[in-house]
Formats: C-alpha cells, sequence, structure tokens
C-alpha cells in the first residue's frame, strides 16, 4: 500500500456490531464498502460514517449475490486493498435437535459464516491490490471452546473452518504480496450477539479473563486496522486472538 489514505475496503457484515466497528475505523483511511443482508441497516450504517462510505445489500452466502456484490465493489472502489468478513450469524443446533432442524440452522450458520467467507474471498481475488492486499477472517472464541454450552455447534465448527481458510489462503496468495490472517474475539460486549445475555453469564466470562473486563467492538476494529496497514506486511496467516486471555480461562 502506496499510502493509508488510498486504502478502498470492503467490510461483510459492516452494518452493526464489530462490523460497523471496523468499518468506521477503515472509513478513517480512505474509502469502504459496507456489505449486508438488510438494506436499511446497510444504508443507516453508510449514512452514519459519511461519504467516504457506501453500501451494497446482498447475501454473502449465495453465489449468485456474491457474483453482483464483487461486480458493485469492483465498480464502486476499482481495486480493492483490504477485504473484512464480519458477516456472521448465530443459530443454534443442540445434540438433541431433530436431524431436519439441525440440518437447516447447520445450512444456515455454515453458508453465512463460512461458505460466505469463501466465495467473497474467491470472487474479490481478482480486484485485490498486489502487491499490498489484505483479507481479514473474523473468526471466534467459539472455535476453541466448541460454543456456549455446547448448543453454538454449528457456530463453532464454521468459526473454525475460518481458520482452516485464513492458514489456506495465506500458502495460497501470499507470495503475490496479499497477507491474509484472523481475528479471534472473545466476548464482545456492545453486539446483537450479546447484547441480551444474563448478568450472572456476563460477570462468569469477567471473571474468567485474565484483563478483567468484556472486550468492545473497537478491541477487535483495532485489531483489524493493525493488520490491514502497511506496517503489518510480513504477517500472514496468523490467527490473533482479541478476548483479554479468556482463552486460557475458558
Amino acid at each position: 500500500m502506496s499510502s493509508l489514505a488510498e486504502i478502498r475496503s470492503v467490510v461483510t457484515g459492516g452494518s452493526s456490531g464489530i462490523g460497523l466497528a471496523v468499518a468506521q475505523r477503515l472509513a478513517k483511511r480512505g474509502s469502504v464498502l459496507i456489505i449486508g443482508r438488510d438494506e436499511d441497516k446497510c444504508r443507516a450504517a453508510a449514512d452514519s460514517i459519511g461519504p467516504s462510505a457506501s453500501y451494497a445489500a446482498g447475501d454473502v452466502g449465495q453465489r449468485d449475490q456474491v457474483t453482483r456484490l464483487a461486480g458493485v465493489a469492483a465498480e464502486r472502489l476499482g481495486q480493492v486493498n483490504v477485504l473484512v468478513h464480519c458477516a456472521g450469524f448465530l443459530r443454534s443446533v443442540g445434540t438433541g435437535d431433530p436431524l431436519d432442524k439441525a440440518a437447516d440452522a447447520w445450512d444456515d450458520v455454515i453458508n453465512t459464516n463460512l461458505t460466505g467467507s469463501f466465495l467473497m474471498t474467491q470472487a474479490l481475488l481478482p480486484s485485490l491490490a498486489r502487491p499490498g492486499g489484505r483479507i481479514v477472517f473474523i473468526s471466534s472464541i467459539a472455535a476453541y471452546t466448541g460454543g456456549s454450552g455446547g448448543s453454538a455447534i454449528a457456530y463453532a465448527a464454521a468459526k473454525a473452518g475460518i481458520i482452516g481458510l485464513t492458514h489456506g489462503y495465506a500458502r495460497s496468495v501470499s507470495a503475490s504480496g496479499i497477507t491474509v490472517n484472523a481475528i479471534v474475539p472473545g466476548f464482545i460486549a456492545d453486539t446483537g450477539f450479546t447484547g441480551d445475555w444474563p448478568q450472572e453469564r456476563v460477570n462468569s466470562i469477567v471473571a474468567q479473563t485474565p484483563v478483567g473486563r468484556p472486550g468492545t467492538t473497537d478491541d477487535v476494529a483495532d485489531a483489524v486496522d493493525f493488520v490491514a496497514t502497511s506496517g503489518a506486511s510480513f504477517i500472514t496467516g496468523e490467527v490473533i486472538h482479541v478476548n483479554g486471555g479468556w482463552i486460557f480461562g475458558s
């Protein structure tokens, strides 16, 4: 990347939570395209950021929509410097669920969290800067803990798969000057995923977290911002834990 001011970014799942915090941060370094399924939320997110942000509504888990979204990114941004995969969806799969219910939940979660990340990466690779392109995947501590009480089995599997994607793409594209890294958030308090958790549960997680507090979306955005810039050009294939040390107490 020749200049931080020239960064052009695509953030999937950028209309809320971690994705919105990441989009806000990257918009300070250039232009950002927010992608999400809800057009109204995407529009509101882009409007809140200002003229450096635009949006495109679509489902990254659907192949035909990914082709369209990649076309929008190429048209709006031209060459893409940074691709951040924040699109996420949580639907519980329990060991006692009937097969049909479990299979439907599995498909929904895997398509959004894992397949969507793969499809968007494949579709946007031709548009990524060489050298200087950055791909950042958002995984989850669930990849290591197995989810919450075992009920988020599909989510944990998808987020573990994200780590595999990170390593696979890092081996495949780093020689062309594109770095590929994963961020692993722990408990992030200010998101739709965790906003309705009982205080008892929050207190229990904080008690297991060595830094003694919940994470914030800004904590994750800080990490993404670092690996997305020229100062991280020799960092690729890394899995960066942003969980205050909860990984040790989980």
